[in-house]
């Protein structure tokens, strides 16, 4: 079960019900072995809370800033759900994000609208639409599932100062996915995700997400303070910064309600 993005963005993976080695010897089953392992070493967080500052950018760096409430619940045998509040600007107050993430088929995602008040289901064929203004899709906001992709290790490389990565492409088995593939890379000793490329539907790369200021918490589970999407194809960039987070704070399904949308405050 992984951790929706902005909790992490996206992104460290599912735990299959079966194991397969990290000496593998084919590329596609190493790839498929370190993403294994990379959702093993964050499995048990159980449920999280966060506070979040997006900061949008555009081609000629104007800025605007949203503040967000995000939460997140670590369902076993499937994917996570999460919900993201909007609390500023002013006419995105009480605007409302939720998803429940499904290990196979479509995952489920609401949007509630205040000045439309309604609840507005994101539909599979919209999945690759931006998410709120963001350089982030809707498909990003989900939680990354082991299963919702094939792999192929590619080699090992340094990735930073002291950090050698592992990196992989994924290929999205979902058909309606605005990418053709992903490129990670992981770190070797942690299994934190360090960078993601993503590529468009004609295979050409179209956006850079890089996860920073890594804090460990409750002595197992890594968490990026600072996400940064860049379009390469827009010159726009999308940063978010995370603070506060908390662990095993009592959460239940029953806070994930779809029906509760138009009451969060």
């Amino acid at each position: 079960m992984k951790k929706p993005l902005f909790s992490t963005l996206g992104f460290i993976l599912t735990l299959f019900l079966f194991s397969v080695p990290i000496y593998a010897q084919t590329p596609e089953e190493k790839g498929l072995a370190i993403a294994i392992e990379a959702d093993k070493r964050d499995n048990g967080w159980g449920d999280q809370t966060s506070n979040i500052e997006m900061i949008l950018l555009n081609r000629q760096g104007e800025s605007s800033q949203r503040k967000i409430r995000s939460k997140a619940l670590e369902i076993q045998g499937d994917g996570d759900k999460s919900l993201t509040i909007f609390d500023t600007p002013r006419d995105l107050k009480g605007t409302a994000f939720l998803t429940f993430s499904h290990i196979q088929g479509a995952d489920d995602q609401w949007l509630y609208l205040p000045a439309l008040k309604r609840v507005k289901r994101i539909s599979s064929r919209n999945k690759s639409g931006p998410f709120m203004g963001s350089e982030f899709a809707y498909e990003d906001m989900s939680s990354q599932e082991v299963e919702k992709y094939t792999y192929k290790y590619l080699r090992d490389e340094p990735c930073g100062v002291g950090l050698t990565c592992f990196v992989s492409e994924r290929y999205p088995i979902d058909k309606y996915s605005g990418y053709t593939k992903q490129v990670i890379w992981l770190d070797t000793e942690e299994y934190r995700p360090i960078k993601i490329d993503f590529y468009d539907r004609k295979n050409a790369l179209l956006k850079t997400l890089t996860f920073t200021e890594y804090q460990q918490y409750l002595g197992q589970y890594w968490r990026p303070h600072k996400l940064e999407m860049v379009n390469h194809q827009t010159g726009k960039k999308s940063i978010v910064n995370n603070s506060n987070y908390q662990f095993k704070t009592g959460l239940t399904d029953s806070d994930f309600n779809k029906s509760k949308l138009k009451r969060l405050r």
